[in-house]
């Protein structure tokens, strides 16, 4: 006879299934039916990646708030970060004077991800294991949360998509911003039509924030802590500096590999996952790309090399318009009547006061309730519904972003093809949604599973 915890992590496993394009819904069992505040029946996580995000957001501002869930299990390449989150949660946990038997740690990931007590799984690594990690997971039937940025190709993102449909995991993309009050009664005045019919939507992103591009480093020893080639795991071989990785010892400071291409696409990616699944969600285009791209912009220069500006203008196929550029941290929605702007951290505001002060009525729709990225999460978990922001509309967000970064960095307009998800004529354009990787610290099955998406075909 089955316990009643392992009853519980057998429904949790089958909780969702899946269909092209969203998930299919199974029959919903409320949480209450698992008594979710009790520790034996609580949704399992291990976190993948420990650093800063991971224990900020992640842990401290969301698993480690909610009931329903327990963190058991923790993984990075680097021991240090490693230590001071387990300590974290098992500091937590004993304060709540809970029955918590401790975290286990995993110097591997994949060792973490085959733990079969473990249902849900945080990945909070560096922009270039994003997908690897996932993939891994998803495979592996665990329900899986991803940070932000996607990935750093367009076809690792489509494999990680495929991953999450074949399996039927419940899955995120874990931005915050939907949660934020500013954001959701933006989105909530443009889709009960107070501004009018949409016409156009503005995003700015803030420039980068960690200062400007250093100049030539020097190779130094690797840190004791770091499993340096483990970090670099699909990125090809690179001698180590402080200023590639993160600094040694220390949780808060920016790390320098998110602007390195090799790793992290840059801000045109980083939070611009942030604002655009918000212009998205405004235009109700989450499944929808624009047909055309055209932008400028500029690179910084050295080890530290993302695109540090840009003006990227895109058009979807009934006309509307969107403006994408590094700015204040925003999103404007401009319709025929009026316009409403939220602006990061918490700020709203509209061409007309009188915007601000619309209420929802009893027909109308209203996002008050708006759960937070973790919570939705969970929630998914538990009945089978989607979450807010499921990987694939986190991974068409990424795509937003990417078809503005190679419009730059080919110097010319590009035109988008809905159906065949690929640049119209444009052999070019098509190649740069591949990416080489390398293949150690990744198993073969997962290997074999990014290759299917690598290809794509000259015309």
């Amino acid at each position: 006879m089955k316990s009643k915890s392992n009853s519980r992590r057998d429904f949790l496993k089958k909780s969702s299934v899946i269909t092209a394009g969203t998930m299919i819904l199974p029959t919903v069992v409320p949480s209450t039916v698992f008594g979710k505040t009790a520790p034996g029946n609580q949704i399992t996580v291990g976190m993948v990646g420990t650093g800063r995000q991971a224990l900020a957001a992640n842990l401290r501002g969301g698993f480690l708030k909610l009931d329903n869930c327990r963190v058991i299990a923790t993984n990075d390449v680097d021991k240090w970060r490693m230590n001071l989150v387990t300590k974290a949660s098992n500091d937590h946990y004993s304060e709540a004077g809970k029955n918590y038997k401790g975290v286990t740690e995993y110097d591997d990931y994949r060792d973490l991800i085959n733990n079969k007590d473990i249902d849900a799984v945080m990945i909070s690594t560096t922009d270039h294991w994003h997908a690897p990690a996932t993939i891994h997971a998803a495979l592996a039937g665990k329900h899986v949360c991803m940070e932000k940025a996607f990935t750093v190709a367009p076809a690792w993102g489509t494999a990680v998509v495929e991953a999450v449909r074949k399996k039927g995991v419940a899955n995120r993309l874990d931005s915050e911003f939907r949660t934020i009050k500013a954001m959701h009664r933006a989105v909530e005045l443009v889709h009960n039509g107070v501004i009018g019919e949409l016409v156009e939507v503005v995003v700015g992103v803030p420039g980068e924030l960690n200062g400007s591009a250093p100049g030539p480093q020097e190779n130094m020893p690797i840190p004791k802590e770091l499993n340096y080639d483990m970090w670099l795991g699909p990125a090809f071989q690179a001698p180590y500096t402080l200023k590639r990785v993160h600094d040694p010892g220390k949780i808060n400071t920016r790390p320098g590999w998110l602007r390195i291409s090799d790793y992290c696409n840059g801000m045109i990616t980083n939070w611009g996952a942030h604002l655009n699944d918000i212009a998205f969600w405004g235009m109700k285009k989450e499944y929808e790309l624009p047909v055309s791209v055209e932008g400028t912009g500029t690179f910084d220069k050295g080890l530290w090399h993302t695109i540090s500006a840009f003006d990227i203008n895109y058009e979807y196929a009934d006309g509307l318009k969107l403006k994408y550029q590094i700015d204040k941290p925003y999103v404007k929605f401009i319709g025929k009547n009026a316009w409403v702007k939220a602006e990061y951290p918490d700020t709203l505001t509209a061409s007309n006061d009188k915007i601000l002060a619309y209420k929802p009525g009893v027909n109308d729709v209203s996002y008050n309730d708006t759960p937070t990225d973790k919570a939705d999460f969970l929630q998914s978990i538990e009945t089978g519904k989607p979450t807010m922001e499921p990987l694939e509309v986190g991974n068409n967000v990424y795509m937003l972003t990417m078809m503005g970064l190679f419009s730059v960095q080919l110097g010319r307009k590009l035109n988008w093809d809905n159906k065949t998800r690929t640049f119209i004529n444009d052999n070019a354009a098509n190649s740069m949604m591949t990416r080489p990787f390398r293949e150690k610290w990744i198993d073969k099955h997962v290997v074999d599973w990014m290759n299917k998406y690598q290809e794509f075909e000259l015309k």
